[in-house]
C-alpha cells in the first residue's frame, strides 16, 4: 500500500514539474502588421478588427475577423505574437495602441508565440493641472 502511495506521489509531483511557470511581459500592444513597419502611434484601430488600414473599405460593415495581436517591447526591440483565446476580447480593448501594458502568459521559444492567461492594462494618465499662459 506505501508503495503505491509513493507512487501516486511522484505521479503528481512530475506532473506539476513538467508544466512551465508563466510569466511577464510588458510592453505595447498592437498588431504585427503595424509592429512591422514600426507605425504605432499611426496604427489605426481599424486594424484590430479587421487586419490593416483601409479595410473597412473592402469588407462588410459589421463583419470582424479575428486578428492575431503582438507585443512589442521597446527595451530589447523584439515583437512577441500573443496568443489571447483564454481572455475577454472585450478586456484587451483597454490596451490596444497603449505602452506599459502587461501580458502573463507562458512563452512558447519556438513558435515565438505568448500563450497569454492574464492580461493586466496601463494605468490610466493622472489628471494635471496646466499653469502658466501660452
Amino acid at each position: 500500500m506505501k508503495k503505491i502511495a509513493l507512487l501516486c506521489a511522484a505521479l503528481v509531483f512530475s506532473a506539476f514539474a513538467a508544466e512551465p511557470e508563466a510569466q511577464e511581459f510588458d510592453g505595447l500592444l498592437t498588431t504585427p502588421a503595424c509592429a512591422a513597419e514600426g507605425a504605432f502611434a499611426d496604427c489605426y484601430l481599424e486594424n484590430y478588427s479587421c487586419g490593416s488600414d483601409g479595410c473597412f473599405k473592402k469588407s462588410e460593415a459589421g463583419s470582424m475577423k479575428k486578428v492575431p495581436l503582438a507585443l512589442f517591447q521597446h527595451n530589447t526591440g523584439k515583437t512577441y505574437i500573443v496568443d489571447v483565446t483564454k481572455l475577454k476580447a472585450s478586456e484587451l480593448g483597454e490596451g490596444y495602441n497603449k505602452n506599459g501594458v502587461v501580458i502573463v502568459g507562458i512563452y512558447d521559444e519556438a513558435t515565438n508565440t505568448i500563450h497569454a492567461t492574464e492580461f493586466k492594462a496601463p494605468p490610466p494618465p493622472k489628471k494635471s493641472f496646466f499653469k502658466g499662459c501660452l
